[in-house]
């Protein structure tokens, strides 16, 4: 029964209830006693409706003839005997009850009465006939009724949803307490008008809880004696009755709490307490008042019960007691009720609510958090953990790359937020420095799209608020402004910025196409950015360049046609323009940027008539010019020669494409269609009636040429050419297909297609035509693999090649197509470096091939083990994923495997049982038949019928062995004896599996076939030469099976002595060697998109040989079959790693280096390999794999070669090598602080954690980015990793990885450079200009660590100049102040160690704690309390705070270290974290016990989906306040319990947002596991110390979060 069923029955039953106590015979006895001792009239009724008030002759008689009531101390006699006369007593005593909260309700206002209710109350309780648990709640209950009637409640309720603890997880609103509407009184008058005469107004449109039953309003209720309605009735009246409710209220529950109720009981009071006071103006918020509110004050009645409000609430969370934790009041809201009234003691308590919430707030938050920030140096960009949503969910939710930290320090996002931030506060720029570093660094599309809210302006009303959303479309329009502003001063300082203008108008296209940018206002903007100061940054046609690449873009036309300011826009737009004078007028750009106004010029005036008097006719007649070039070169029949273009040609060239764009792409097509077409001559595997029109080769168009053409032409030229290429009658010749590559690669924001969909929707009957499936496959695999990962489609593409598998691999004769995907597929697995699941829907078996899923398992191994597991929510999958694998997979990894796999796999995979035995013993039953049916088959002059009966009727399990009886007749004879016609002839009518089934038995074969004959006596030599014969007859004479499957079936039988000695002599031989060298020589350089010449089509047959160009008639393009070998050569050379054959795979990787240049992903593999191996592979390995890199091109730093290839590889490399190091990362991958376009500061810590000025230096160009003389590169020159900050990052990877000495010199060199980064950089800068900051050392507090430098520090790092950096130039070299750069330097070295594998976490856990562990006033046994709290408040500053006065210290620098570590390790590798706290204790002090609170603390948010971990490091530390509160610990200096009340109130925090999964809501409770756990740690805690987290229990009668939490209560 849910919650709502519940509530419903229950109040139903009290319902039924309330009517049988009504009628209850003691309730009239019972109302005339009370009134008895109240002195009120008998012969009047409490409950009858309220008469006519009497006249003052009336009230004399009565006072004269009033009887005066009995003593008080007769009551309780008087009321034993009464209740002697009923049998029922529980009846009786809710009777009982229910009397008292009506008269409490109609005699709160007369203090006489009031008093002798408090004394009956007080009476009754002594003899048990009061039961607080049952009264309270019902009391309360019937006072929100009485208020609620005199239209009190109206605006109660909103103002309270959101922070009453009835719906914060303390007290549920649906809670009924037993019997609650029997207090209720059934008259349809407030019980309050009996007393003050006061009408009832209508009710409430706030409905009231379910507990509450309302009267039904009388049209004589709504006024007075007929007098004013109820909006003009003295109001006063109304407010003093309800303050003398609550006071008198008050004081019963004062009473009550001296008893111990229960926990709900104290939830209940809490609840309505919040509520009054949050509600406590209600006159002014209801309009009642008629005096100005400004002058209105509450009057003392008022007031009078404000404070018994207070004191119920101060009572009620005190710590002696602990009715309710603290904690409740931090997350209530109370401190935020707009009007506090002059209270000084409410204001008290709203400032300790202050005071304990930002102490509790800042547990939460990192060091230095708002300088973290997405580097974009890594694939994974950030994690995002989900509960309860499937993978593939997970991958289409919006991603949340910053957030905003709350008042409770939770990160925050959603786009109400975001739209909430104020521009120029920390969070605004921060939020800048994300977008401008992302607008510099290039990230993928896939993440803009994940981040970008469309503009207001463009949006669907309909459309509701983006939840992940956290930048807003003026972030984006003004980090776009920023930027443009940026290129233009690069521009204006002569610097050649011409690449990074290209990539900006690529994403600008993007961001503007996408309409996340509002055109009209951006224009505004960036004409009132560009008329700031005074200096002219405006001075070349770039901006209008720029411009007039988005000008063709729908929304962009539809604002310069439709929108009621076109006009003003036009005008703006013209005013950007310039006359551009170029030192070289004849280079290409010069010219495009002197014609370019013209162009924009006549784009407009064919747009809109009415803005065409506002434009310049001199560039309109400067069109003509371009006409007449046009004319010029297109004169006759004769296309333009692409290929021997002067600057000037391809200069006007370029202007055309902005001008003319069809005649453009016109030209184009003409030109690579020009040598016309020819037929593909009939031959071996076509029919003489069959031919097949070819288009001629011609050279593609270079990709400096195409860089130039405007953005409208690229996207119609890669419309025609999809068109001719995939729809065309002639097959196209390379260089067409070439220029698209090309195309989409210089373009990959605005031009990226993912082909399959695109096609589809294009055409669905498309791909069924002939060969444009092998092109999309070939396109994608030789061409686009690269492309694919940046854009993150490689998942997606994944699962669409893996439906062409799953179609053909039971298919007979379809080869070509099959291991084209099956090779395409490899590459795509290989090139996953996170999460994936193996099926779109998560659901069911695999649909890979038995190749397909090992090398998932051998991907997920090198992911998990150098990269981790980014998100907790994969974890639960990686089970099933792995056993969707082994459903259909039999293999099984040898030990030698195994031992290298990290070991979430290695558990899951040890076990499994080797069939290999089995298939030996299958073989052996079946080898007779076999024999027989390979002997007829086989032989040279078989029975011609019998090939075909053996392809029709034998069956399947003979089929499997058809390749191992071939090989045991050539074993037995030789290999000319078989007959190799009919072989190629059967399998080429296999279906793609058996062939491979076939490989992979025919290597378990003759792999056991080699042990027998070594027992046979025979020559182990001998047998592995003519078992290496015997295949290169399957391979290469008669190309019978595809070469790639059979290495990798030799690779995967490595727990075989013999399988990988035949896989090296296979890789050794000659014909593979030459057949590599042919591909090479063929393919043309590495860097396809460079190549110039003619590319020569390879015929089919030699391309892919006799198996998989069987029956094909469609010619190749870029596949080979050595191209094939690309994804296995690398899986080899792990695989002799994995089996200790370090010279073999020192010989690979020297005859296939070059061939390796190939490869998509070489940097990736080389990368990867070092972080797999670490620790096991020798210096001239490691040395080999680097030569796999074009070094020239690679950024390592200076000294690298020196270093890996040291004659004493003992000696580490000095600290100024690793400062350099960092160095880079700051430069390059770390987001800038400043933003250069603008003289001000701009980044996050300028404004209020760093002073000086974000200036420059004039020797470098930018913070962030690489210099300017360097270049911004594209994303063709980078194709792998995919960004340059990727690249740099993961070169520093490479170079630790590579490093010839140990973990525990490299670890500890880093964090000595964090721990002196702040006393080197100012020595650097004294040096360099004197001294920065007169705030030295002498300005720190006596009782803290002293300030800057060395004492902070231990013994052994004494000094900065013991750092060993050359500091002369350091600081100049970054660009930032040395404060600046200190705190930045801490941050790229957290990311670089998130990078590295495990080992390396370890060692810095270690190093960690050592510095922390070995500070001087930590283990000074003399220092007090007082001076320990004080010392650790000041260590634990944020370094950007700690900075400006050069008063950073060691443990200040290593927790901030260690959390920008943590912010960017993936969750699987969080798990290490706990280390750390090991290493710390046992903690004997509560400074050291709020170090680590401070280090661990803003983990856990991060963990609140992670349950288990969360859980280990929620015990941890607890167990560390065991170590220092725990019964039998001792500790130097006796502290209270009080002294960790912020910890207290963190870990309430904590475990409440863990167990809502994210941001505690309203309706937030904790886990039942957590609150067990908690519980049994307390156990072991001081009785004081335990008190405090006595809420923290899953036992219903001591914590109010039990016993409000649903599954607590219905299971106790």
């Amino acid at each position: 029964m849910d919650q709502t069923q519940r509530s419903g029955a229950a109040a139903t039953t009290a319902a039924a209830n309330s009517r049988a106590y009504q009628l209850h015979p003691a309730r009239a006895r019972i109302i005339d006693l009370f009134n008895l001792y109240l002195g009120r009239n008998s012969r009047q009724s409490p409950d009858d409706p309220a008469r006519e008030p009497p006249n003052k002759t009336q009230k004399r008689v009565l006072a004269l003839n009033r009887e005066l009531p009995p003593r008080n101390e007769q009551f309780l006699l008087d009321f034993q005997q009464l209740q002697g006369q009923f049998g029922d007593q529980d009846q009786v005593r809710a009777v009982t009850e229910s009397v008292l909260i009506s008269l409490v309700v109609q005699c709160c206002g007369h203090a006489p009465r009031a008093e002798f209710l408090l004394f009956a109350l007080r009476s009754l309780r002594s003899i048990g006939y009061i039961n607080w648990d049952t009264f309270l709640p019902s009391l309360l209950s019937s006072v929100s009724t009485a208020e609620m009637s005199v239209g009190q409640a109206s605006q109660t309720m909103p103002s309270v949803s959101s922070t009453s603890l009835s719906q914060s997880g303390m007290m549920p609103s649906s809670t009924v307490i037993p019997n609650s509407s029997n207090f209720q009184t059934s008259n349809s008058v407030s019980p309050l008008t009996s007393v003050h005469g006061i009408g009832s107004p209508a009710q409430s449109a706030i409905e009231p809880s379910s507990t509450v039953t309302l009267s039904p309003v009388k049209a004589s209720d709504i006024s007075c004696n007929g007098q004013q309605p109820i909006t003009r009735i003295n109001s006063s009246i109304r407010d003093n009755a309800i303050s003398s409710l609550r006071q008198l209220c008050c004081k019963i529950i004062l009473t009550g709490l001296e008893f111990n109720l229960k926990p709900v009981t104290h939830a209940e009071i809490f609840y309505h307490m919040l509520n009054w006071l949050v509600n406590w103006d209600q006159r002014r918020q209801q309009g009642f008042d008629e005096c100005d509110g400004k002058s209105w004050r509450p009057d003392n009645a008022l007031i009078e019960w404000l404070h018994s409000c207070l004191d119920v609430v101060w009572l009620l969370v005190e710590e002696d007691k602990c009715r309710v934790p603290f904690y409740e009041l931090l997350r209530s809201g109370l401190q935020f009720i707009e009007h506090i009234p002059d209270d000084e003691a409410l204001f008290t308590l709203i400032l300790e609510i202050h005071r304990r919430r930002d102490m509790m707030a800042m547990h939460m938050q990192m060091l230095d958090q708002h300088l973290h920030c997405p580097t974009f140096g890594t694939h994974r960009f950030l994690s995002q953990t989900t509960p309860n949503v499937s993978v593939e969910a997970v991958a289409n939710l919006r991603y949340s790359p910053i957030t905003y930290p709350s008042v409770l320090g939770e990160p925050l996002h959603g786009e109400d937020l975001a739209a909430s931030i104020q521009r120029g506060s920390l969070d605004w720029e921060r939020a800048l420095r994300c977008i401008r570093h992302a607008i510099r660094s290039t990230p993928s599309p896939d993440w803009w799209k994940r981040v970008l809210l469309v503009a207001p302006c463009y949006r669907n009303p309909s459309q509701g608020p983006t939840p992940g959303a956290v930048f807003t479309s003026d972030m984006i329009c003004e980090a776009t402004i920023d930027r443009i502003v940026e290129l233009l001063k690069l521009t204006n300082s002569d610097v050649n910025c011409w690449q990074e203008w290209l990539v900006f108008s690529d994403i600008f296209f993007f961001l503007m196409k996408s309409g996340c940018i509002d055109f009209v206002d951006f224009v505004d903007k960036l004409v009132s950015r560009l008329s700031e100061g005074d200096q002219q940054i405006l001075r070349t046609n770039h901006l209008t360049w720029l411009l007039a690449q988005i000008i063709r873009a729908e929304l962009v036309m539809s604002a310069l046609n439709t929108d009621p300011r076109k006009v003003e826009t036009t005008r703006k737009i013209v005013s950007f323009h310039r006359e551009d004078r170029s030192s070289d007028p004849n280079n290409p750009q010069s010219i495009l940027l002197d014609f370019i106004s013209s162009c924009q010029t006549l784009r407009i005036w064919s747009l809109n008539t009415s803005t065409r008097e506002y434009l310049n006719s001199e560039q309109l007649q400067k069109g003509k010019q371009i006409d007449e070039w046009w004319r010029q070169v297109s004169k006759g029949d004769r296309s333009m020669d692409y290929m021997n273009m002067d600057d000037r040609s391809i200069g006007m060239f370029w202007v055309v494409s902005y001008t003319m764009s069809q005649p453009a792409c016109e030209a184009v097509m003409n030109w690579l269609v020009s040598a016309g077409v020819s037929e593909l001559l009939p031959g071996s595997n076509l029919q003489a009636s069959e031919r097949l029109a070819v288009m001629r080769e011609v050279s593609p168009l270079p990709i400096s040429l195409l860089s130039g053409f405007s953005m409208n032409v690229c996207l119609k030229l890669a419309y025609q050419m999809e068109e001719s290429l995939f729809a065309g009658q002639a097959v196209p010749n390379i260089a067409m297909v070439e220029t698209y590559t090309r195309l989409l690669l210089i373009a990959p924001h605005s031009l990226f297609r993912s082909h399959f969909s695109h096609l589809v929707q294009k055409n669905p009957s498309l791909l069924s035509k002939q060969g444009v499936t092998l092109l999309v496959l070939e396109i994608v695999n030789y061409r686009l693999l690269p492309l694919y990962r940046y854009q993150g489609k490689c998942k997606t593409l994944m699962y669409d090649v893996t439906k062409i598998i799953s179609t053909l691999k039971g298919k007979r004769g379809d080869h070509r197509v099959f291991r084209l995907a099956e090779n395409l597929c490899m590459n795509l697995i290989l090139s996953l470096r996170d999460f994936f699941s193996v099926k779109r829907d998560g659901k069911g078996p695999t649909e890979f091939t038995e190749t397909l899923n090992r090398i998932t398992i051998i991907t997920l191994a090198i992911t998990i083990k150098t990269r981790g597991i980014a998100d907790a929510d994969h974890l639960p999958y990686l089970q099933a994923m792995l056993e969707q694998i082994m459903e259909t997979s039999h293999h099984t990894w040898s030990e030698k495997t195994l031992r290298y796999f990290p070991s979430l796999l290695r558990d899951a995979l040890v076990g499994r049982m080797d069939k290999r035995g089995m298939a030996i013993q299958a073989w052996q039953q079946a080898e007779t038949t076999v024999i027989n049916q390979c002997t007829q088959l086989l032989s040279p002059s078989p029975d011609p019928n019998y090939v075909m009966t053996y392809i029709s009727h034998s069956f399947p399990q003979h089929r499997h062995y058809l390749c191992a009886g071939a090989w045991i007749l050539m074993m037995q004879g030789h290999p000319e004896s078989i007959n190799s016609a009919n072989l190629a002839r059967v399998l080429r009518e296999f279906s793609p599996e058996e062939v491979t089934a076939n490989i992979y038995t025919m290597v378990d074969v003759l792999l056991h076939h080699i042990h027998v004959e070594l027992q046979h006596g025979h020559l182990l030599q001998e047998l592995v030469l003519k078992t290496c014969a015997n295949l290169v007859f399957f391979v290469w004479t008669h190309e019978l099976i595809p070469l790639d499957i059979l290495l990798l079936a030799l690779m995967d039988r490595d727990d075989d002595p013999h399988a990988l000695r035949i896989l090296i002599s296979l890789l050794e031989r000659q014909e593979l060697q030459q057949r590599v060298t042919l591909y090479c020589m063929n393919r043309g350089p590495p860097e396809h998109w460079l190549f110039t010449g003619v590319f020569k089509r390879a015929e089919l047959q030699k391309a892919l040989g006799n198996h998989l160009s069987w029956k094909e008639r469609y010619p190749t393009f870029f596949d080979d079959i050595a191209a094939r070998l690309l994804p296995v050569i690398p899986l080899i050379v792990y695989r002799l790693i994995e089996n200790d054959a370090i010279d073999p795979a020192d010989r690979v990787l020297a005859l296939y280096s070059s061939f390796l240049a190939y490869h998509p992903l070489r940097f990736t593999f080389v990368r990867d390999i070092l972080a797999y191996f670490y620790g096991h592979l020798p210096g001239k390995l490691v040395m080999r794999i680097l030569k796999v890199l074009d070094i020239s091109k690679i950024p390592f730093s200076e000294s690298f070669p020196q270093h890996i290839s040291s004659s004493n590889p003992a000696i580490c490399p000095p600290p100024e090598y690793f400062a350099t190091l960092l160095l880079g990362l700051v430069n390059n991958v770390i987001p800038p602080l400043n933003s250069n376009s603008k003289s001000g500061s701009m980044g996050d810590s300028s404004n209020n954690s760093m002073r000086g000025p974000h200036s420059k230096t004039p020797s470098t160009s930018q913070a962030g980015p690489a210099n300017a003389s360097e270049g911004q590169k594209a994303f063709y020159q980078i194709q792998d990793p995919g960004t340059y900050t990727q690249l740099v990052l993961e070169t520093a990877v490479i170079e630790i990885l590579s490093l010839p000495v140990s973990i525990a010199q490299i670890v500890p060199s880093l964090v000595q450079i964090i721990v002196n980064i702040q006393p080197t950089l100012i020595q650097s800068s004294n040096g360099l200009h004197g001294a920065s900051n007169s705030v030295g050392q002498g300005s720190v507090l006596p009782t803290s660590p002293s300030g800057g430098s060395t004492d902070s520090l231990s013994a052994g790092r004494s000094n900065a100049s013991a750092s060993g950096i050359n500091t002369s130039s350091f600081v100049s070299r970054s660009g930032y102040t040395c404060q600046q750069l200190s705190c930045l330097l801490i941050q790229a070295c957290g990311l670089l160690l998130a990078q590295l594998p495990p080992e390396f976490h370890s060692q810095l856990y270690l190093e960690a704690s050592n510095v922390i562990k070995e500070s001087w006033w930590l283990t000074d046994g003399k220092r007090s309390l007082v001076e320990l709290d004080s010392a650790v408040g000041y260590v634990l500053l944020d370094p950007t705070w700690a900075s400006q006065d050069n008063t950073s210290t060691a443990i200040g620098n290593i927790v901030a270290l260690l959390h920008s570590f943590f912010s960017n390790l993936p969750q699987e590798w969080l798990d290490g974290t706990q280390v750390i706290i090991k290493h710390l204790r046992p903690v004997t002090s509560v400074a050291m016990l709020r170090i680590a609170f401070r280090i661990m603390g803003p983990l856990l948010p991060r963990l609140s989906n992670a349950h288990n971990l969360f859980n280990k490091i929620l015990s941890l530390l607890l167990n560390m306040m065991v170590d220092v509160f725990g019964k039998n610990s001792q500790p130097p200096v006796p502290v209270e319990a009080s002294e960790i009340a912020d910890l207290i109130d963190f870990l309430h925090h904590i475990i409440h947002y863990e167990g809502q999964g994210g941001p505690v809501q309203a309706t937030t409770k904790p886990r039942p596991e957590v609150l067990a756990l908690c519980s049994r740690v307390a156990e072991s805690l001081r009785p004081d110390v335990q008190h405090l987290l006595s809420h923290l229990k899953p036992d219903i009668n001591s914590s109010i979060y039990a016993a409000t939490h649903p599954k607590l209560v219905q299971n106790p």
